[in-house]
């Protein structure tokens, strides 16, 4: 039987402290807007995003960031995230791991419909599972965290055994995240084609339409069981509903808030940001958990095949007056892999240290001795070039305007490097097609796991949507080890020291060049109780109320 690790019946919005696998921390995501000024009852809140719009609103299908954006309004999970990082009741009330570690036990709330009236069960948990393993669903986020997940048994209704291949402590963090989100398995039965349009959910939000390249509209679900754990009330949301727009333009997002046009906006410009409190905007600062904003070195083909050209690059890149001047203290320069949101992450910044000179010195060393009339260096009668593919819906023009400087300063030391500005079908295909040489890939996960995602070796082979997550192709015995050990092991200061060894390995082979949390910025303007969640960092209006 299931040893008792993990068990709380208390209501989830209640919970302020339960055990979990790691000590996980979070910046402060409190209810935010006017809350000083006086609020509407209903209303329709609108909220404008600058993140490409997904082709398919379902988060099993692929799994990005910008589908748990708007999907978080309508799905939930299993678990959540408290304040000081613990994972928490949500859809699921208690969890327990065997002794053995190769099965989990959940136990489900017995109060929860979805808007369709299919009930949630453990037959809607075994179905969701299935649904996201299944390879013609393309799933890449969730595909990968539930590698290790071989069945789901339906114990009864609200009884549900994960069996594994091999023990998986962050299995309930994993579960977090909203590309594992709970779907009616009547939703998912129409069909991708339907249930991309509309998944069903039982959040506090239903999808009523959806305007391609426009609009999403969506109204309250009047019959929400509070489960989330930040709800701030019992029961449904005080809006009406949500107008989900997509303004792909960053000026023209801040002038439709400042006109009062729009609520919420996502991904302001850094100016922007800094200029909030005086415009009498709330600023929302909710950086993501996981990984940070980094350039990944593919040591898989030449240059960077050659530790001496990774750190030489590393070396003469200096990323950090470019931060400075061009986030407006937005955003803090980082040396490690992982978050700030983390309180597993290691930092070293003597790793980082530009040397331009020392970066020359390597170069000579690795056989980079000759150059062009460009100023390029030559090996072999080959330029040193390095392709960067920059995804223009993800990357915001500071961004861009930091790898233009990265390009100059290295380029000072020899290296051609090559920015292309695509958009993101085109960037994951030149990833697919290892088109690269380096790559800035945000990737958003619960909790120091995701450095096994990132830099295990096996996470070099796609997933069905042929998405892979080790774009640095790191392929390490030591490092493999370590990651196993930080995911498997039960024991918490354990599993911290695998954590940590690992990161620093990373960073001494000089596979990645770290360079901030990945950002995660929104501006309010006449509204009040817009929240971070506590996992993803993604917002919910579940508490949002218009102010007059």
């Amino acid at each position: 039987m299931p040893s008792s690790t993990h068990r709380n019946t208390r209501p989830a919005h209640l919970i302020t402290a339960i055990a979990a696998i790691g000590a996980l921390s979070l910046s402060a995501c409190a209810p935010t807007g006017a809350n000083s000024a006086e609020t509407q009852k209903g209303g329709v809140l609108v909220y404008a995003t600058g993140d490409a719009e997904p082709a398919c609103l379902d988060p099993h299908v692929g799994g990005n960031y910008p589908q748990a954006l708007v999907t978080t309004q309508f799905l939930e999970p299993l678990f959540g995230r408290d304040a000081d990082g613990k994972i928490v009741p949500w859809l699921a009330t208690e969890w327990e791991a065997a002794d053995d570690g190769l099965s989990w036990d959940f136990t489900l709330r017995d109060d929860v419909t979805f808007t369709d009236g299919t009930p949630f069960n453990a037959e809607a948990v075994k179905a969701n599972i299935e649904h996201v393993q299944d390879p013609e669903t393309q799933s890449s986020t969730g595909f990968i965290a539930l590698k290790k997940v071989t069945s789901v048994e339906a114990i009864d209704a609200t009884h549900v055994r994960f069996n594994l291949s091999e023990p998986d402590s962050a299995l309930p963090e994993s579960l977090s995240q909203h590309w594992i989100a709970m779907e009616s398995p009547a939703g998912i039965e129409r069909g991708m084609e339907e249930n991309c349009k509309a998944p069903i959910g039982t959040g506090p939000f239903i999808v009523e339409s959806r305007v391609p390249q426009e609009k999403i509209t969506l109204v309250r679900n009047d019959d929400y069981v509070t489960t989330a754990p930040e709800a701030d009330h019992e029961g449904a949301a005080h809006l009406d509903g949500i107008e989900w727009r997509y303004i792909p333009d960053a000026a023209t997002r801040q002038a439709a808030l400042a006109s009062g046009e729009v609520h919420v906006i996502d991904n302001p410009l850094p100016s922007d940001i800094a200029a909030a409190k005086g415009a009498g905007f709330t600023h929302i600062d909710a950086p993501r958990p996981g990984s940070v904003n980094r350039i990944e070195l593919n040591a898989g083909q030449t240059p960077f095949d050659d530790i001496r050209v990774r750190e030489a690059f590393i070396k003469s890149a200096d990323p950090g007056p470019g931060i400075k001047s061009l986030f407006h203290g937005t955003a803090t320069q980082s040396f490690s892999p992982l978050s700030s949101t983390e309180p597993l992450g290691i930092s070293d910044e003597k790793l980082f240290t530009t040397d331009p000179k020392a970066a020359e010195k390597l170069l000579d060393e690795a056989g980079w001795t000759e150059k062009d009339a460009d100023g390029v260096r030559l090996r072999d009668g080959k330029r040193l070039t390095v392709r960067i593919p920059v995804s223009t819906n993800q990357s915001n023009q500071a961004e861009q305007s930091l790898f233009e400087q990265i390009q100059a300063n290295t380029a000072a030391v020899g290296f051609e490097v090559v920015l292309n500005p695509v958009d993101l079908p085109s960037w994951h295909k030149a990833l697919s097609a290892k088109e690269y040489e380096a790559v800035s890939a945000p990737y958003t996960k619960v909790g120091p796991d995701v450095l096994r995602t990132l830099y295990h070796s096996a996470n070099l082979v796609p997933a069905p949507s042929g998405y892979f997550a080790n774009h640095a192709m790191v392929s390490d015995p030591k490092i493999d080890a370590l990651l196993v050990d930080a995911a498997t092991n039960a024991d918490p200061e354990a599993r911290k020291k695998a954590a940590a060894e690992a990161q620093e390995l990373v960073m001494q082979g000089y596979w990645i060049l770290p360079l901030y949390d990945q950002q995660n910025h929104f501006l309010v303007n006449g509204a009040t109780g817009v929240t971070a969640i506590g996992t993803i960092a993604t917002p919910t209006l579940l508490n949002a109320q218009l102010t007059k």
